[in-house]
């Protein structure tokens, strides 16, 4: 299975003016965990890390104190995550027929979720990892006045990995390039071609880093893995 890790943005939201996944969590940089689960996934055997050059030195340095035996690319990223995943599949080995995509600042994934997303991939032509939503989600207008609840059981929220048919995955960014779509995830352009996109459920724990508060609950979590 090829594995892309889109990790191209800075740190805004965490109040950092350098590329988050190169801060730290207990001792390691961000990208070496999610690289870890990669490394120890039994599905995955190709990794390119989608990111700007400027920040290929430390990536490379990365890599070496991570000590991946796995192949992996490094990619120039585009201006924004969607151009950047494009950029990472016309990058991909041109016999590779499925990809998962994977966000580095979902660093606690599991190898367990990639492998079952691997696994599933052999049986639709997209999915995503995602996990039921647990609160009351109200939609409100611009005024800040509540406008609709929605039936709950209905609901899902999305993570990633993001496993997709690659020849697919190429058409619908091609045309959302075309048309200038603006979305958030890959399976949102999946949706407006009208494909299928199936859900894998995720974890609890597979949690996106993006602002320090983030970052304290992610050391939580590792501490008691590590110790379990």
């Amino acid at each position: 299975m090829y594995l892309l890790i889109p990790a191209a943005g800075m740190g805004k939201r965490m109040g950092s003016d350098r590329n988050k996944l190169l801060l730290t969590l207990l001792g390691k940089p961000l990208l070496s965990w999610t690289l870890i689960a990669a490394e120890t996934s039994q599905k995955i055997d190709w990794i390119g890390i989608i990111g700007q050059p400027y920040d290929f030195p430390e990536f490379k340095s990365i890599l070496e104190m991570t000590s991946i035996n796995k192949t992996v690319e490094l990619i120039q990223g585009g201006e924004t995550r969607q151009g950047s995943v494009f950029n990472g599949l016309k990058a991909l080995p041109q016999e590779a027929e499925n990809v998962l995509i994977h966000d580095g600042a979902r660093c606690l994934v599991t190898p367990n979720l990639l492998d079952r997303c691997a696994e599933e991939l052999l049986n639709c032509q997209g999915l995503i990892a995602a996990i039921p939503v647990k609160d009351t989600i109200k939609i409100v207008d611009n005024n800040q006045f509540i406008q609709d609840t929605p039936n709950r059981s209905n609901l899902w929220a999305a993570q990633t990995p993001q496993g997709f048919d690659v020849n697919l995955l190429k058409e619908c960014h091609q045309k959302g390039h075309q048309l200038g779509w603006q979305v958030t995830d890959d399976a949102a352009l999946f949706e407006k071609c009208q494909l299928p996109v199936k859900i894998v459920e995720g974890e609890e724990t597979n949690l996106k880093v993006t602002t320090p508060v983030d970052l304290a609950i992610a050391e939580f979590i590792l501490k008691q893995r590590l110790t379990s």
